[in-house]
Order: structure tokens, then C-alpha cells, then sequence
């Protein structure tokens, strides 16, 4: 399983980069940064936090598309065309986010070669993880779905503030794993029991165990000689 790169760029750093193309602004738990629909002008970057993404379809279908950590961009389709948001952006616990105007962005990226690998290479990390989650979708059971949905939150929990712990309810998990909630409660009670995850005030996860998990079950494709 491919490791999402994050990257950690400072306020100091933007600023220096971006100069007046850049904000700053500080997000409450479940404060909406962007909703699905909005016109699509800027880049943002977690600079603390965590935000998660939703997507509501036509018929009112409502999915988890992503938990995104400290060090991770979003929002970036701007820079591809994309004029107006696919998806909803909103933060969960306090987080500080600046916000990149798009053409400040784009000259930034013309002009600065060392931070457009950066950039460069966070999105290819991005696509590897996507491309993976959608193998899991069509070719995996729940159960390893759900674990790598831990993993990740795992990673997300280690990084937050002792007082801000990232918590998600089962039917969370079971809309970013696309299962149902009743199949997410029996996999978390056998995961409990396999010292993959426990609750003490709130959801605890062994990332190494779930690790070795995953490696013992790979994903169920096969390469061609």
C-alpha cells in the first residue's frame, strides 16, 4: 500500500511564496472551507487539522471521498479547469488552513521549480492512493477496505492535538468503505478483538498491526508476465 506524501510548508514559507496570494484563516469542527458547487478560484493547504471531503449525488446519495491530514492540498482541480467544486470541503476539529489564489498558484508553480516537484510529486501520490482505493472498491472485500480506511485515520489521529482527537462514527466508515454500517460494526468487533483497534475515550488504532494486516492480504489482482 502506497503512503500519501504530505508536505511541510509553514506559514513563513507561503507567505514568502505567495505573498499577497495567500490567506490564512482558522476553521471551527465541522466548518464548511468550500461546498460542493461553489465556483472553483483556489488551492488550499492544511496547515494544522484535518478536513474531510463529501460528495451528495442527484438522488441525495451522500459518500466520503477523503480524510485529508496536515501537509495535504485540496481543492487543486481549479488548476485542471474544473470551475466549480465537485465536492464539499469541511473541517474536523479545529484547523488552520491558508487558502492559495489559483493565479497566484499558477505563477508560482512557472517560477518556483523546486516547489512544482513538490507539488508534483504530492499529486502523484495522490492519484497512486486513488488508483488503489478503486481496486479495493471493485476488487476487494469490505473487511480490507476498512482496514486501510484505518490505517489512514490512524495516521491522521497520530498527528492531532491530545485534545482534538479524530473521531468517526461507524456510518462514516462504512460511507468511505461503501458497505453497511451493520458490516463495518462486525469487522471493528473482530479487529477489537485482534488488538487492531480499541476504545479508550475515543478510537484507538495500532497502525503496525493493521499494516501487517494488509500485507498478508494483498490486493487481489494479478500482474502479467
Amino acid at each position: 500500500m502506497a503512503s500519501e506524501r504530505t508536505l511541510g510548508f509553514n506559514p513563513v514559507v507561503l507567505r514568502k511564496k505567495f505573498g499577497a496570494g495567500i490567506t490564512f484563516r482558522n476553521y471551527r469542527n465541522k466548518e464548511v472551507v468550500f461546498s460542493q458547487g461553489d465556483g472553483a478560484d483556489a488551492v488550499f493547504y492544511i496547515l494544522s487539522g484535518t478536513v474531510k471531503l463529501t460528495v451528495v449525488s442527484a438522488r441525495h446519495k451522500k459518500a466520503v471521498i477523503a480524510f485529508l491530514r496536515r501537509g495535504s492540498f485540496f481543492g487543486e482541480g481549479c488548476l485542471g479547469g474544473q470551475t466549480l467544486r465537485i465536492c464539499t470541503a469541511r473541517s474536523i476539529g479545529q484547523s488552520n488552513i491558508s487558502r492559495l489564489r489559483k493565479g497566484s498558484m499558477v505563477r508560482t508553480l512557472n517560477r518556483d521549480a523546486k516547489f512544482a516537484t513538490q507539488f508534483n510529486a504530492y499529486l502523484l501520490s495522490r492519484i497512486i492512493r486513488i488508483e488503489e482505493d478503486l481496486v479495493d472498491q471493485f476488487f476487494n472485500f469490505s473487511e480490507r477496505r476498512l482496514a486501510r480506511v484505518l490505517l489512514l485515520l490512524g495516521h491522521i489521529n497520530d498527528e492531532s492535538e491530545p485534545e482534538c482527537p479524530l473521531t468517526v462514527s461507524q456510518s462514516t466508515l462504512a460511507e468511505m468503505v461503501g458497505t453497511t454500517r451493520a458490516r463495518v460494526s462486525k469487522f471493528m468487533n473482530g479487529f477489537r478483538k485482534k488488538g487492531f483497534v480499541r476504545y479508550n475515550g475515543g478510537l484507538q488504532i495500532n497502525g503496525a498491526l493493521i499494516a501487517t494486516f494488509l500485507q498478508s492480504r494483498p490486493l487481489s489482482v494479478t500482474r502479467k508476465a
